[in-house]
This record gives C-alpha cells, structure tokens and sequence, in this order.
C-alpha cells in the first residue's frame, strides 16, 4: 500500500501558530493544490478553534520525497540545529560550521582576540628583560616577583567589578575605557625612575587589563554555540601562549636595539590606541542570543554569587584552573632567568646573553601554544561525542603530563644541551595549554548566560589570588631564602648537608613578612650571589610547581564527576527562564509579539518532526 492511499496522520497545531507563524502559512500554502494566499489561509486558521483544517494536515506541510523533508524539517529548526535565518520570528543564525560564519562575527573574533594577544604581551615584556629592571632599580628577586604581583592583585580585585558592569552594561565601552586604561598607564610607567612609582603603574595596568578578560570569553559564547564556540575559543586564547611569547621577543630585542629596557614598554601602548578604535566599532551581542536565551533578565549579584557558590563543576574548574595560573605565572616569569643561569655555568658559555635565552624561550612558548591551546579543543570537540565529562578528563591528564616534564626542564639546564631543556619546557607547555579553551568552555556551559560575567569574574579572582598573583613572587621568596642560605653556608651547596629545611622555611617567612610591611620603604640591593647560588635557589623554588599541578590534575577528576549535572542544570534553566519569558510576552498589550512567533516556530518544528514520524511508520 503506498503512502497516498493512507489517511492523512492529523496533528492540531493552536490557532496563534497558523495565525502569527509565516514560516508555517508559507509552507502549508506552498504545499496545497489550490494556491491558496497566506490571508486565507490565516483566515481559515481562524475558522477552526482546534487547529488546522484537514486540507493543511500534517502530510501537506512537507515535500513527498523524504529527502526533500528532513532538508524542510532542517530548514524549519531553531537556530541552534542550523535553522534559516531568513524565516521570520527566527533569530538570526548561529553559525555552525567556519564558513557560516559572517563578516561582522569574524571581525568581532578578530578584533578579540587582537587585543588578547597584546594583553599577554605587555604582561611578559618585563619578564623578558628582567635582570635589566632588577639593576636598574637595584632589587633582588624577591622585589622583582613582586612586580608580577601587584599587577595580578589589582586586576583580581577589579575583576568582580568588571564582572557585574559586564553583565548589565554595554560591553564594548567596558572593554574600550579598559584598554584605554592599562595602554596609558603602561606607556607612563616606563618613564619613572623611582621603583616605589613604577610598580604603582604596573598596579594600575591590572585594572584595565581586569575589564577585557572577564567581558571578552562571554561575547563570543553570545555569537557561538557548541563546537563552533569551542573553536573560536581555542582562537581567542592562542594570544595566551603566542602573546607571552612575543612579549619575551619584542621585549628582548626591543631593548637590545633600543639599549634601554624602557623602550620595550613603550610597544604595547601604540598597539593598544588601534584596539581601543576596533573595539568601538564591534557590535554587542544580547546576551544569551546564541542559546536562544536573550530575554533572561538578570538577578542580583548576591543571588549570583550564591548559585556560583553551589555550582561545583564551576567551583571544582576554578579550582584546577588556579594550579594551572600558579604554575605558568611561576615558570613565565622566572623561566628564562632560570635557563639562563644554568646555561651559563656550563663551560664555554660565559659570555651568554641574556637577550638570546628569552628570544628562544618565547618562540618555544609560541610554538607551544600553536599546538596546545588548539589540541586541547579538537581533543574535546572529537571526544563529547563518546564521553559527554571528557573536558575535565583532558584537563587533567595535561597536567599529569606536564608535571614531570617541568621536574625534568629544572634538572638538566646546567648539565644538558640547551635544546634538551627547551624541548623538556615545550613538552609541558603542550600539555599545560590543553586547558586554557576547555576550562573557558566549562564555565560557558555550566553557567547560565546572565551570570558568565560574573562568573568569569570570580574565576579571575580565586585563580589570580591563589594563581599566578603570589606564584612569581612566592618563588622569588623562597630562592630568596635558599640563596642566603647558601652564601652564609657554602659548603651546603646542592642542600644536600643542610641539617633542615625549616632553616629555609624560616628565612622564606621573614623575607615575606619584611616586603608585606613596607616593601617600598625597606628596599635593599641585591646581594652579590654567585650563579651557583642562583642557580639553585630558583631551582628549589620552581619545584613546587610540579606539586601544584598534580594538585590540579586531581581537581579536574573530581570535576568529572559533576560536570554532566551540572551542565544539564544551566541548560534546563536557561531553558525554564525563556519559558516563563515568553509566557509573560504573549500576554495581551505586553507586546511580545516576536517571542509568540518563536515560540510557534517550535510548535510547528515540533508537527513536522510528528508529520514524518507518522510517515516513516505508515509507509510500505
């Protein structure tokens, strides 16, 4: 029996869908034999209080071929599932693939990820030519961790602040007055010649840098949804690794030819005047408007705060992602310096430069980056499929990996070729750049649209304050401590005759204590250290970092275990908040004519889907 002799499945649809849904009139015309006008049919719909009329029955709304009406039934979806941006009451399409992706959506991407990447720059140039800063002003590496310090307090404190602006204000004049912020107070910062001055400026860079990085993750989780956001993700923070990079390229060498280490300062701030100009011309997306959520209304920072508090993939990620901020704050900052002295003790390398260490350690870090950052999102992206809580899973076997690694790169450098310790710092870099995108998506899809501000805020803050804001100078701290140790003591080179390491511990907290009381005023120089000494205080101190990123590691597995509740929960209330939205907008006089007609473009979504259920079974 062929399909045409069955009696049509009929399925009613509410009036309002025929009335107010033109993607539903215009199918249901296109399809009857007469060529009926979408005002009769209008009418007819109004004619019949229960539905359609039997001549616009389920069987007409599609084409006969089958393949012609999955292509209807794709064509018909939200936009979410790849929908027709040109049916009315539709939103306008979320890309899925790289070339759905519009003009205005990959400038916004661009120009996002542009100032990323200068961002990351100006915040290791320093690191870059840091003995040079350390002579000028005459500090030891206690004061020079400090540096790093400050800057990540005050981006830390003003995150939160920047978090709540960026959920409830226009996110392009944020982002524009930031940048604007940290370009001019970096440009002024290289012209004092007073530390106590200098490092106020490098204060306040934190927090312009503060506004950028918790607004920009959340507009593009507003253009994207899924894999498309994983990979423009996995784009955004490239300028992570590439961006830390060229700050030890550009710094170097920019005081090299300069030969004056100022000068390496005075890059960003030019780059910096085109960002804010970009910036401005970005549109703002609504928020939520990829998900179909735009018309959530925001609730108030303490009921944020609140279910933040409570979301614990949320809280378990920030947690990993702090061991993660501890150990490339650590190892950025005081890496080069570290290879550096190593190098030099061996035999026939007397004469090495400084300059020539951190140029090769920020291609090595850039090069990094190029493979990590985008091997952590395909590794997801090919493994949700198979394992909806692999995203943690990766996180955590990067730092299982990179852990050894960087025990391995302390060891070798003053007794190794060069290339082995590079090779030793690329392998850990790898592995610890497979969680910059994954733990950005975890927060995106754990966290409903109306607090990702906020959320990436807090993220900001807990990994910062217990991150890469201490680690640069926690390390500096305790070489500090080891290396009067070992200028007092000599003969306990290598520590392997020190009676105790509270000895070391002792000095650690008294060095800390004298700097948090008046670290200004209580400046002293450096002493004067052999290379030895240097050597091995860094090297003691840097193999703490190991230690964290197990700790890490260990966080991401414990994550694993709620990611999928959890993620389930922001989608379910997400969902639940459009509901009752649009409940609220189809009320008479609330003109919410718009989410109406949504709202039937899911009803007639939902008849077709029916329509060819009905048909696959009944035909023969």
């Amino acid at each position: 029996m062929s399909l045409k002799h069955q009696k049509p499945s009929y399925q009613p649809l509410p009036t309002a869908a025929a009335m107010d849904n033109p993607a539903m009139v215009e199918s249901s015309s296109s399809g009857s034999s007469n060529g009926s006008s979408r005002e009769d049919v209008a009418n007819q719909a109004n004619l019949s209080p229960i539905g359609l009329p039997q001549t616009y029955s389920s069987q007409q709304l599609m084409p006969s071929d089958s393949d012609s009406m999955e292509e209807e039934r794709q064509r018909l979806r939200p936009n979410q599932y790849g929908g027709d941006p040109n049916i009315p009451g539709l939103q306008s399409a979320v890309p899925t693939r790289f070339a759905a992706v519009g003009r205005s959506q990959w400038f916004t991407v661009t120009v996002l990820c542009f100032v990323n990447l200068i961002n990351y720059m100006d915040r290791f140039t320093i690191a870059g030519v840091l003995p040079d800063v350390s002579k000028d002003f005459n500090i030891g590496n206690d004061s020079a961790g400090l540096l790093q310090t400050v800057f990540v307090i005050s981006y830390m404190v003003c995150a939160p602040i920047f978090g709540y602006l960026g959920d409830r204000y226009s996110r392009p004049w944020i982002m524009a007055v930031g940048v604007g912020l940290w370009s001019t107070t970096t440009l002024l910062g290289s012209y004092m010649q007073h530390f106590g001055w200098f490092i106020t400026f490098r204060a306040l860079v934190g927090i312009g840098e503060a506004s950028y990085s918790t607004i920009a993750p959340t507009i593009i989780s507003d253009l994207f949804i899924h894999d498309m956001r994983s990979r423009m993700l996995a784009l955004f923070y490239f300028a992570i690794p590439v961006g830390s990079g060229l700050g030890y390229i550009v710094g170097s060498k920019t005081a090299h030819l300069a030969n004056n280490w100022r000068w390496a300062l005075r890059v960003t701030p030019i780059l910096g005047v085109v960002a804010v100009l970009l910036i401005m011309l970005i549109k703002d997306p609504e928020r939520g408007q990829s998900e179909g959520s735009h018309h959530l209304e925001a609730t108030t920072y303490k009921q944020d705060i609140k279910a933040l508090l409570k979301n614990r993939s949320f809280m378990l990620s920030t947690g990993g992602f702090t061991c993660v901020a501890f150990v490339a704050g650590a190892l950025a900052w005081w890496g080069p310096s570290f290879i550096y002295l190593g190098l030099k003790m061996q035999p026939g390398n007397e004469n090495l430069v400084q300059d020539d260490i951190s140029y090769k350690f920020g291609i090595v870090a850039m090069l990094a980056g190029l493979i990590g950052v985008p091997m952590g999102s395909i590794l997801a992206q090919r493994l949700r499929g198979h394992y909806e809580n692999c995203d943690p899973y990766i996180c955590a076997g990067g730092l299982f990996v990179s852990a050894p690694m960087v025990f391995a790169a302390l060891m070798v450098p003053q007794s190794s070729p060069e290339m082995l310790c590079f090779f030793f710092v690329f392998v850990a870099q790898v592995a610890l750049n497979l969680c910059w995108s994954i733990v950005a998506d975890i927060l995106l899809y754990v966290v409903v649209p109306t607090r990702r501000s906020t959320a990436e805020a807090f993220q900001i803050l807990i990994s910062h304050a217990l991150g890469d804001a201490g680690s640069p100078y926690l390390v500096g701290a305790i070489s500090e401590a080891i290396m009067k140790h070992l200028h007092k003591n000599p003969s306990d080179s290598g520590l392997m005759e020190m009676q105790s390491m509270s000895q070391v511990a002792e000095n650690a907290t008294a060095v800390i204590s004298t700097t948090a009381t008046g670290i200004i005023d209580s400046m002293k120089a450096a002493a004067d250290y052999t290379d030895a000494e240097k050597f091995e205080g860094l090297q003691y101190a840097l193999f703490s970092t190991s230690f964290v990123e197990v700790l890490g590691g260990i966080f991401f597995m414990i994550t694993a275990c709620f990611i999928i509740k959890d993620k389930f929960e922001a989608s379910r209330g997400s969902q639940g908040n459009q509901e009752a939205q649009m409940r609220s907008s189809s009320a008479p006089g609330s003109g919410g004519q718009k989410d109406v007609e949504s709202f039937n473009s899911d009803c007639l979504v939902m008849c077709t889907d029916i329509a060819l259920g009905d048909r696959s079974y009944t035909r023969i």
